[in-house]
């Protein structure tokens, strides 16, 4: 630390302004490892209830993924939070802070209630009444906005209706199969599909953290909105996220991979393979899906396929109005947090 001072100019002073943006730095950072960890259930639920790796090592898998996808998928999503929810150019650093404090907030809330609520969506909504409060409606982009609202019904649907299908393919296929032979095969097989749906949960996820970041820069005149994200963003993000899946959201965990449906081996492998290409395509064309809607649709679908009745569609319903409830609940959260920064910073 004494070589660090010495080496700084005698006149070196950081500017409130500069001070407060690596506050934000920080808190974005904060809430990636907070996704991780609230979202590290949604990778690793179905390989764990179905007993095929224990918890320490599925999160370990997890983690490796989760921060290697910057090596995979372009930044398109980290575009679209970036640009396409609100107008960077008529926001200040009192938006970002307000948005990712109230994101932070819903999901520690919805992790303690053991809600499986979307870190996406409550970003988004963060931003949007941050802005709103901040500036009034003309602030959002409300074609960006439509379009990752419309993919929380989407999402999931498409999840549930793929898991479906490949599960009757697998049915199939497999039909002349002992149920000991067939549990064995998709036992080393869901180790390939828990892989690639982290991977995909890494590629989309950690991007929308390097979106908030990139504005920051872009508010503060160190960046413009026609710069590459740096580097260190994308490394510092997916480091984040990745120790945050190292540390687990077990309460969730018991919510995706018990009290949905009870999953075999070749369910898990069917529900992740179905989320991985989900979350593939989504990241492939920029839209910031929630990672928690597509794999709880994704469960649904492989228990469907043994009937209604095979899933609590009662746990369901409280999922399904934590997912309707995390946009408008984060911006109202966001829009007072706002007032309170705008009377003291």
């Amino acid at each position: 630390m004494k070589l660090f001072i010495i080496l700084l100019p005698a006149n070196f002073r950081l500017s409130p302004n500069m001070v407060f943006l690596y506050i934000i730095i920080a808190l974005v950072l904060i809430f990636d490892f907070i996704n991780g960890f609230h979202d590290s259930a949604n990778s690793i639920a179905t390989v764990v209830s179905t007993k095929v790796l224990s918890p320490l090592t599925a999160v370990i898998m997890a983690a490796f993924f989760n921060f290697i996808a910057f090596l995979i998928f372009p930044l398109k999503v980290a575009s679209t939070m970036g640009k396409g929810v609100i107008n960077p150019d008529v926001i200040n650093l009192n938006v970002i802070a307000a948005a990712v404090v109230a994101a932070i907030i819903w999901n520690l809330v919805t992790w303690w209630y053991g809600l499986p609520s979307s870190s996406s969506h409550t970003l988004v909504g963060g931003l949007v009444g941050a802005a709103v409060a901040s500036s009034g409606w003309g602030t959002v982009v409300f074609a960006g906005v439509m379009k990752i609202v419309i993919f929380i019904i989407i999402a999931p649907v498409l999840g549930m209706i793929m898991s479906f299908i490949i599960s009757a393919i697998v049915i199939f296929f497999a039909r002349k199969q002992s149920p000991s032979g067939v549990d064995k095969y998709f036992r080393r097989l869901q180790l390939l599909s828990a892989a690639a749906f982290s991977l995909g949960h890494g590629g989309n996820d950690a991007q929308k953290s390097m979106g908030i970041i990139w504005v920051a820069l872009i508010v503060t005149g160190l960046t413009t909105k026609n710069d590459p994200i740096s580097l260190w963003i994308v490394l510092s993000c997916h480091s984040a996220i990745a120790i945050g899946t190292l540390f687990g959201g077990w309460r969730i965990v018991k919510t995706m991979g018990q009290k949905i449906t009870k999953l075999k081996p070749f369910e898990g492998f069917c529900a992740e393979s179905a989320g991985a290409l989900t979350l593939f395509g989504a990241t492939h064309f920029g839209i910031p899906v929630s990672t928690t809607h597509t794999i709880t649709g994704a469960i649904i679908g492989a228990g469907a396929r043994k009937g209604v009745s095979a899933v609590k569609w009662g746990v369901t319903t409280k999922i399904f109005w934590a997912w309707i409830l995390t946009i408008p609940v984060s911006a109202v959260i966001s829009a007072l947090i706002y007032f309170f920064l705008h009377l003291f910073v």
